[in-house]
């Protein structure tokens, strides 16, 4: 055993109520970083699943049909010109296979699922409500949105005279698998389905309005045979979904939304929380960093003399900065690895009581990268703040440290 190393045990167990109060400290400090980024991360991936998970990440629409001028009617003197907006209708993708195959080789890119989408209005009996009808071929679909594994009655299929409806339209319009619905799209065209399967989604909105039927039979209702309105497009890293959607229009030359483009208060609320998490890390690093300095000086001051005569006989200044950096480090390590332990219990322990006061499971991320990051920060900041004090001890004189030994 190195013998800076050594001599760094000794006056830790010499020093051992202090170390471990130290310890103690640098434990609780990491427990909370844990704690909450561990709650935080879980609730973001929460937010995320029940948002994302239920669109698409990225979507390929047409453009807008631009407003145009008009010179209106007059007796020949100069009228300015007006702009009027035009009145945007459903409208099939220009060569939407090629669009389907060139998304579908970008990077990052999992799944992609051309539809027909557009307003209509579905019934049953006296009931109706105002539907998204979309054309989709159920197994691509499925790789966009996961229906099949959300379905609470009947089964995922969609034939030509099929309808998936979600729970809330089900019980606006009082129907289950099996029943009967018509769906009216503009230009009076209409066509009768049967319910074959009813989904949540855990989105009220995707639960009370969407209407899923074939690409076929969604083409027909829209009049657009062999068109798709949309391309859908779900990705990899859900946070990357605005630079796909730069690279997307860039190769397709059509309007691409990303999820993070739609739900910007959503993204600035995540934005917040991650923001808060690096705000209590730095304070509770802050108090870390001053418990540690403030031992190691005691320590200094207290050893005065030994560190006077360790000098006289020979130990070079590097020796005596190394022991007290190595009090700084391991007193930080040890701290780290209880607090780690500590932040995982925790963080159960709150898991568990608030799956038993309110009946929900909030999720807890734990990935290996977070014991890593926070056992160096821990570690780095024993280093910085055992420093002062270990470089003070190397200037010592060693005649004036030991005078009054």
């Amino acid at each position: 055993m190195p013998f800076s190393v050594y001599l760094a045990y000794r006056f830790l167990l010499d020093g051992r109520a202090q170390s471990m109060l130290i310890v103690a400290g640098v434990a609780i400090g990491v427990a909370v970083q844990v704690f909450v980024s561990a709650l935080i991360a879980g609730l973001q991936a929460d937010l995320i699943a029940q948002t994302v998970g239920s669109q698409a990440h990225v979507v390929v629409e047409p453009s807008r049909e631009a407003a145009r001028d008009v010179l209106p009617e007059s007796d020949g003197t100069d009228v300015l010109r007006r702009r009027i907006g035009v009145a945007q209708r459903v409208r099939t993708l220009d060569a939407w296979p090629r669009v389907v195959a060139r998304v579908a080789r970008e990077p990052g890119v999992r799944a992609v699922c051309a539809k027909v989408m557009g307003p209509g209005l579905a019934a049953h009996g006296e009931a109706s409500s105002s539907v998204v009808v979309q054309g989709v071929s159920a197994e691509a679909f499925d790789r966009i949105v996961p229906v099949s594994s959300r379905l609470v009655a009947g089964r995922y299929a969609l034939d030509s005279r099929d309808v998936l409806v979600g729970t809330g339209l089900a019980a606006d319009l009082g129907v289950a698998v099996g029943d009967r619905v018509r769906l009216d799209t503009a230009g009076d065209r209409f066509e009768l389905f049967t319910v074959r399967g009813v989904f949540d989604l855990g989105n009220q909105e995707a639960n009370a309005r969407w209407a899923l039927v074939s690409l076929r039979a969604g083409q027909a209702l829209f009049a657009l045979p062999g068109g798709a309105t949309h391309v859908d497009i779900a990705i990899d890293d859900v946070f990357e979904a605005d630079r796909i959607a730069s690279r997307v229009r860039a190769a397709v030359g059509l309007p691409a939304k990303s999820w993070m483009e739609t739900h910007g208060q959503l993204l600035s609320a995540l934005r917040a929380q991650s923001s808060s998490t690096s705000m209590i890390e730095a304070f509770v690093l802050l108090a870390v960093a001053m418990g540690i300095t403030s031992v190691l000086v005691v320590s200094v001051v207290e050893r005065r003399g030994q560190i006077g005569i360790l000098r006289a006989v020979g130990a070079s200044r590097a020796t005596v900065l190394r022991i007290f950096l190595v009090q700084g480090a391991v007193m930080a390590l040890v701290g780290a690895a209880v607090g780690s332990l500590l932040g995982v219990a925790f963080a159960r322990s709150f898991q568990a009581a608030m799956a038993a006061s309110e009946g929900v499971v909030h999720s807890l991320s734990f990935p290996p990268s977070l014991f890593l990051r926070t056992g160096f920060i821990a570690v780095s900041t024993g280093l910085l703040a055992a420093a002062l004090p270990a470089r003070h001890a190397a200037r010592l004189d060693p005649a004036v440290a030991i005078r009054h030994v």
